[in-house]
């Protein structure tokens, strides 16, 4: 026992060199030190987010300044009232001072209505069910309530806003989402092309050519806060457009930027990764923000979960930690027990917050995309066709390297698919996670495609993923956080299912067209109680929205409709809402199911419970069209509507 303790010891103390070798943690986020002390970090930030003003606190760093940053700080120095342990007279004075010396949230924005938006898309003309047509029209709607255009004043006034001015107005998320969001907007783009508005893409896609101006990279979101990036999918972005549009000047003109972008990973977010099977060494990414403090748009969470720490007072510790959440955030998986790394013998379900390590993990998603980055910019180049300016030579080389190491270092043969590798502990994290098919997905594959296509299939089935009736789960342990069980995400979804229809292989393709009507089920139904759309969803039971994470379930929402968009353009004529099937199963993590039947009006019905015996209801006086939730089901919609009205009175 005393040898494993002192391999534990020597494991983490490997770790805490190997990810802090050479670096030195810093502070976010803007040249202007009281902007900075007001949004970022500080005393006075601390002291209002633990106020606890409101119940989600980015409520509190997205309300704009009606005053010089350095002017509220003078003012909340003579109001001398700081810390984090305030009492109820003190917490009022600061709630006054907060809606005295700033503005009221979401009034950057000025009215806006994208003019590339027709009434009536050709798309749907391709879906073939009558109510699908109907849906996907109100979801083509959708996009004019999404749009956002920035008002000049924030441009004049940068000091006073926490928002980032951008030059074109943008689709966001929706919810407390209110600006633009990175990785979100790829799949907001792939319904926006679906809707025919290449304009308002080509605007969005500009928007970050202009980040990565400003900062060299393309933050998190559009939050002076957000000193993270997100997966590097601007140049998928801009290769959805050109094939749209084939504008082949909005290539040449802005090569050196998606250059620069790529960069920016290659310089600061890879590490030197050596293979256990073949000896060699690679150069692989992973989500790496060297940043102290707790995130400011979830201060206190990280603020208590760092005080619950034995070592609260090790400021080592605690900056690993910090750093460790915001390369979590970075992934866009904020959070999920992909990133919990526990002793040897404990499983990830054992563990919380405290055990995220994302900086020691190499992703599988995450180096398919530079692979997918690298052959890009090699096409892009070819576009450009000057040497001078780039040469698709050099990123051919660089997607091979990629390509190589993938295969090294993540593939796993006797699985037949990929996996996250740990590069501290030098070992695969051979959990179920839909992203491990990302490589099929950018055909960053070794071998015949067919033969990998259905190993994948045959993996899938294997994890028990397939098994759930409203889609592909994000991972098969319940943790609480957002990014686990039973919550399944549109971008993961669609991911999965465009990696099998791609390769061509009839089994995969099977699959794809079967996890694509769950999606568009589960989430058509979840429509039709609520008259909304979530950013996650409950994929064991049809028609529920998710749940988890540090705040509310969020409607609107961007990369939902451009996932459904997608599908129903993809697959229309053969897609078919839930109330025309006669079965809905629900099936928990081990992979156990029960089945309930609708069958025609005046006819009894059963359904299977876990253990496989079968019990006999009522008969059924439903007409075909009526829906029948559970006890589980209704609790959600009210759930569900409640968050609606919420949305509303906002």
């Amino acid at each position: 026992m005393k040898g494993y303790t002192a391999s534990v010891a020597f494991i983490s103390l490997a770790s805490l060199f190997l990810v802090c070798k050479g670096q030195s943690f810093g502070k976010p986020c803007s040249d202007d030190y009281a902007q900075s002390q007001i949004y970022c970090y500080g005393d006075f930030l601390l002291t209002v987010q633990r106020a606890k003003l409101y119940p989600d606190q980015k409520t509190f760093v997205d309300r704009p300044l009606k005053s010089d940053p350095a002017e509220v700080l003078e003012k909340f120095k003579a109001l001398g009232i700081s810390g984090d342990n305030l009492n109820a007279e003190q917490k009022e004075q600061i709630a006054q001072f907060v809606d005295e010396n700033f503005d009221r949230n979401a009034t950057e924005f000025e009215a806006w209505e994208p003019s590339d938006w027709v009434e009536n898309p050709s798309f749907l003309e391709s879906i073939n069910n009558t109510n699908l047509r109907q849906w996907a029209s109100e979801l083509h709607h959708f996009w004019k309530e999404l749009g956002r255009k920035i008002r000049e004043d924030v441009n004049t006034n940068k000091d006073r806003h926490s928002m980032y001015y951008v030059s074109h107005p943008v689709i966001v998320p929706g919810g407390r989402f209110k600006e633009f969001y990175y990785w979100d907007s790829y799949w907001i783009q792939r319904g926006l092309l679906v809707s025919g508005m290449t304009e308002t893409v080509k605007g969005m896609i500009e928007n970050f050519f202009e980040m990565v101006e400003l900062l060299g990279f393309i933050p998190n979101g559009g939050r002076i806060y957000y000193q993270r990036s997100q997966p590097p999918l601007l140049l998928p972005m801009v290769d959805a457009y050109y094939e749209a549009t084939n504008d082949v000047d909005f290539i040449k003109s802005n090569i050196q930027t998606m250059i620069t972008e790529f960069n920016f990973f290659l310089d600061h977010r890879t590490v030197e990764v050596k293979s256990n099977e073949t000896g060699s060494t690679y150069k692989m990414a992973r989500y790496n923000v060297e940043l102290t403090d707790p995130r400011p748009e979830s201060f206190s969470e990280d603020y208590e979960l760092i005080h619950s720490l034995v070592d609260r007072d090790n400021e080592t510790v605690t900056n690993l930690l910090y750093s460790n959440l915001k390369s979590g955030a970075e992934s866009g998986w904020d959070f999920s027990s992909r990133w919990f790394v526990l002793q040897e013998g404990e499983s990830p379900m054992q563990g919380n917050l405290t055990h995220t390590k994302t900086r020691d993990i190499i992703p599988v998603d995450l180096n398919s995309f530079i692979y997918w980055n690298a052959m890009l910019l090699a096409k892009f180049c070819g576009i450009v066709n000057d040497v001078g300016v780039c040469n698709p030579g050099t990123y051919l080389q660089h997607a091979r390297d990629w390509q190589t190491a993938i295969h090294d270092i993540l593939w796993d043969e006797e699985a037949g698919i990929w996996f996250d590798y740990d590069f501290v502990r030098q070992q695969k994290r051979k959990y179920f996670f839909p992203t491990n098919i990302a490589p099929l997905w950018v055909n960053a594959t070794h071998g015949s495609t067919a033969e990998i296509a259905k190993r994948a299939v045959d993996y899938l089935h294997r994890s028990g993923a397939t098994n759930f009736p409203g889609g592909i789960p994000t991972s098969m342990l319940q943790t609480g956080q957002q990014w686990d069980f039973p919550n399944g995400w549109a971008p993961l979804n669609h991911l999965v299912v465009e990696a099998l229809e791609n390769t061509g292989e009839p089994t995969a393709q099977n699959l794809a067209f079967n996890l694509a009507q769950k999606w568009i089920q589960s989430n058509h139904l979840a429509y039709l109680q609520t008259e909304a759309m979530f950013e996650k969803y409950d994929v064991s039971i049809v028609g529920s929205a998710g749940s988890g994470g540090e705040y509310e379930v969020v409607v609107g929402f961007g990369w939902s409709n451009g996932v459904v968009l997608d599908f129903l353009k993809k697959y229309g004529m053969r897609l078919v809402p839930v109330e025309d099937l006669p079965t809905t199963t629900t099936t928990t993590p081990s992979g156990t199911a029960s089945s309930s039947t609708t069958p025609p009006s005046g006819t009894a019905s059963s359904s299977t419970t876990p253990s496989g015996s079968e019990r006999t209801t009522t008969p059924s006086s439903s007409s075909s069209t009526t829906v029948h939730i559970n006890v589980m089901n209704t609790f959600v919609l009210l759930s569900s509507v409640v968050l609606v009205l919420k949305e509303i009175i906002k």
